[in-house]
Formats: C-alpha cells, structure tokens, sequence
C-alpha cells in the first residue's frame, strides 16, 4: 500500500497465466500432449509447427488477472479490495498447480 500510495502513474495488479513449452519429435506426441491438456482443463492449449517442421505444444492456463489500481497517481480502488485480488490471485496459482 505504502508502494501504492507514492505512485504517480498508473499501476495495474496482474497475473500471468501458466505457460509450458514442450518440444516435440512427432506430431502424434504433440497431439496426445494437446488432448491430455485440454481435458485437463488447460483450454487455450494449442501445437504448432515452424518452418524447419519443430513441433511445440503449447499447454496454457486461462487464469488470467489484470486490474488497474491507480490511474495518474490517484488510487482508484481500497485496501479491502486489494487484498481481495491477491487472494483471488494466490488461488489461481493453486490452480496452476
């Protein structure tokens, strides 16, 4: 809050999904990757394939947070409701796990 408090621009509280990058040798390892994924409940999954034919999969997570705090040094939301992000946000990374 103290951080918060002396901010003269805009602050914004975010998390970052969860991101794994996996190399592939064949598509069909990819493909088993991607299904146990999604029904994993990693929905924004996906595989893809470059140029030179190396296979990534993707696994990604939708728990996703951004919310502006402040904007041009006046703080626009309270405590309370700051303190209530960082637990939204801690049981998102539970979820990640």
């Amino acid at each position: 809050m103290t951080a918060l408090e002396k901010a003269t621009g805009d602050v914004v509280f975010k998390f970052e999904p969860f991101v794994l990058h996996v190399l592939c040798r064949e598509l069909r390892d990819a493909q088993l990757l991607h299904s146990v994924a999604v029904d994993s409940g990693f929905r924004n999954s996906g595989i893809t394939v470059g140029r030179g034919g190396k296979i990534t999969m993707a696994v990604r997570s939708t728990h996703c947070l951004e919310v502006p705090l402040s904007h041009k040094g006046r703080l626009m939301v309270s405590e309370e409701y700051i303190e209530f992000l960082v637990q939204v946000a801690n049981q998102k990374m539970e979820e990640n796990i």
